[in-house]
């Protein structure tokens, strides 16, 4: 497989850039259909934007409304600019959450629970192949 990618903005917070806006086209592909390009951001220090992604597949699924500069869900603005409403959902992870659930249904991809997040995924990252081997029987005659 072979990919292009490319930067095709920067992210600035006032005159300091915080980011870049990345465009990734599939050139070479043998194991499914080539030529499909995504576009997401990077974040400097965080890598790729999850709640930027939120809001990009909000805005094309019409779960959250774009008038202008300003982003609206349910009838309420949350903000006006992109920047502010990343901020805003990172600091409400349950109105993150809520939002990717209606554009996870809408798309027919499967839904995420309350219980997982990305900080009980990394969480239990570590601990899973531990857990794994404590759960399987021990083989006949080492017991």
């Amino acid at each position: 497989m072979r990919l292009d990618i490319r930067r095709i903005g920067s992210i600035k917070r006032g005159d300091e850039m915080v980011g870049n806006e990345t465009r990734v086209k599939v050139v070479k592909n043998k194991v499914a259909p080539p030529f499909k390009q995504t576009e997401f951001d990077i974040m400097y220090g965080s890598g790729i934007s999850r709640e930027g992604e939120i809001i990009d597949l909000g805005v094309q699924t019409a779960v959250v409304d774009k008038a202008g500069a300003w982003y609206s869900y349910d009838g309420n603005r949350i903000g006006q600019g992109k920047d502010n409403v990343r901020e805003y959902l990172k600091e409400r992870p349950e109105l993150a959450r809520e939002i990717e659930n209606k554009v996870r249904e809408k798309l027919g991809v499967a839904l995420m629970s309350a219980a997982v997040s990305r900080s009980a995924k990394a969480a239990a990252a570590p601990a899973a192949p531990a857990a794994a081997a404590a759960a399987s029987p021990a083989p006949e005659g080492e017991a």
